[in-house]
């Protein structure tokens, strides 16, 4: 989103995480359709009446109290419960531990916003004397480690490597539609809303002739990654090809150069990909705003359910990210706090994770792990986050995450070819383009400066309100 529409709310909870389990081979699904984990029945003795709403990491955190420290979130015991493995987890090539066939190969040349470095194929990478080594085991096609606040790219593996991105592409849903309309609003969905969504999808289980707030809706994107309530929003926004218009505008917007939207769920559709960089700006943007944040984070919460007896009932959704929620082979991350997973058969698993500790705030994508074992691309993102937390003084950043056009102008047009901290010191252009030297000049943030004819915006700091503070945020 632009700048003008950015809520920096000071001061504002960032609480809980998102992301989910992996798709069978065949389908296009992000996390068990409702079918699965409905509910109805389940609701009430998961989440009593007394405890509807939402339930965020923080909240179950000051239940749970020091005891805790570094372990786990409690949640509801039937919410939290699950199978020791999920049809739909197995890996693509429906053999457990096996890797899938070989990846291909990046591209030669990809896009260098936000630093030359990135535009090159493989592992990019500064490492100072004495700085932590990257884990040897990493298996995704494409990742990216960047500081959230000031957007330094600390390393990166193929991170404009444009591919298929599933749900993630939900955070440009979100950072498109979200600040359209009021969370208080309430809708009727017709049949029509939910007509074309894709074979497999992943539902929250909304259904026609009933009513929905916005609220509703969000969380059952963000919880579930439900396309039922993506298409409701969709709707509500004049349909699904206007919506699709508006993200592609809007990523543009966002300098995100590498998207193409085709979907706004992000169901497999022929020509729809995006890049680990570019979903990392998704997730920054949208981490300005205080609603996106309350979804992302949201850990459970009651969702409408249908009527009997004159009566609505509700039922229990639980977020699927992994990395807050656990699972029987993975503890919740210590400081995760957002934002979102996917997994469809081109894509694979996609997950875009930020997490704080101390003062630290880090965000990861990773894309696609070759290796296909269970919750995989949850493992290689926290292995990640640990490598970030422990290297961040210790290495020279590679790039930066570039701020929206309203900001810089169009990154393309050269300005987000400077390095990092060099582009906002005035310092060497090291991207091999014919920058040259540019001047340092001292101005105040968000000033523009013109240099050669060429307009660059002064990156600033681009603060996020304080996340949650987890009591194992700090190893």
């Amino acid at each position: 989103m632009g700048s003008g529409s950015i809520r920096r709310a000071a001061g504002a909870l960032f609480r809980g995480v998102v992301s989910g389990p992996q798709a069978p081979a065949g389908t296009f699904t992000d996390v068990p359709t409702t079918s699965a984990v409905h509910p109805t029945a389940v609701a009430s003795a998961a989440v009593p009446a007394a405890r509807r709403g939402a339930v965020t990491a923080r909240s179950v955190l000051t239940r749970t109290g020091a005891a805790l420290a570094g372990t786990a979130v409690l949640l509801p015991p039937l919410l939290l419960a699950a199978p020791a493995a999920h049809a739909d987890e197995k890996p693509k090539d429906g053999k457990d531990g096996q890797h899938a066939p070989k990846a291909p190969a990046p591209p030669a040349g990809m896009s260098k916003v936000g630093g030359g470095l990135l535009g090159r194929s493989g592992t990019q990478v500064q490492l100072k004397p004495g700085a932590p080594k990257l884990p040897e085991d990493l298996t995704a096609r494409s990742w990216i480690v960047s500081d959230a606040e000031s957007g330094k790219v600390l390393a990166a593996h193929n991170a404009h490597w444009q591919l298929p991105p599933a749900s993630t592409l939900k955070m440009l849903f979100a950072d498109t539609v979200m600040p359209k309309f009021p969370k208080t609003q309430k809708y009727t969905v017709k049949p029509a809303d939910l007509a074309g969504m894709g074979v497999g999808s992943s539902l929250v289980g909304i259904k026609e002739n009933l009513s929905y707030t916005v609220h509703d809706l969000w969380l059952g994107v963000f919880l579930r990654s439900g396309n039922d309530a993506v298409h409701t929003l969709s709707a509500m926004n004049g349909g699904t090809a206007k919506t699709v218009q508006e993200m592609q505008k809007q990523a543009e917007a966002l300098n995100a150069a590498d998207t193409h939207v085709v979907t706004p769920d992000g169901y497999d559709a022929p020509g729809q990909v995006s890049s680990a960089y570019d979903l990392s700006l998704f997730a920054r943007a949208g981490l300005q705003n205080a609603d996106f944040r309350e979804y992302c984070s949201t850990v459970s919460t009651q969702f409408p359910g249908e009527v009997k007896d004159g009566k609505r009932g509700s039922f229990g959704i639980q977020n699927t990210n992994r990395l807050l929620s656990g699972d029987y082979d993975l503890k919740p991350y210590p400081g995760i706090a957002g934002v979102k997973n996917g997994s469809t058969t081109n894509a694979g698993s996609t997950f875009t994770g930020v997490a704080q500790r101390g003062e630290r705030k880090l965000l990861v994508t990773v894309m696609n792990p070759e290796k296909k074992e269970h919750n995989e691309v949850y493992k290689e993102t926290a292995k990640l986050f640990d490598w970030g937390f422990a290297a961040a003084d210790k290495v020279e950043p590679v790039g930066r995450l570039v701020g929206p056009k309203s900001e810089e102008g169009d990154a393309r047009a050269g300005g987000a070819k400077l390095d990092g901290d060099k582009a906002r010191a005035g310092m060497q252009d090291t991207s091999g383009s014919s920058g040259g030297v540019w001047t340092a000049l001292a101005i105040t943030g968000g000033a523009l400066v013109v240099l050669g004819g060429l307009a660059l915006a002064v990156h600033r700091r681009w603060p996020l309100p304080e996340l949650m503070r987890r009591r194992g945020g700090k190893h």
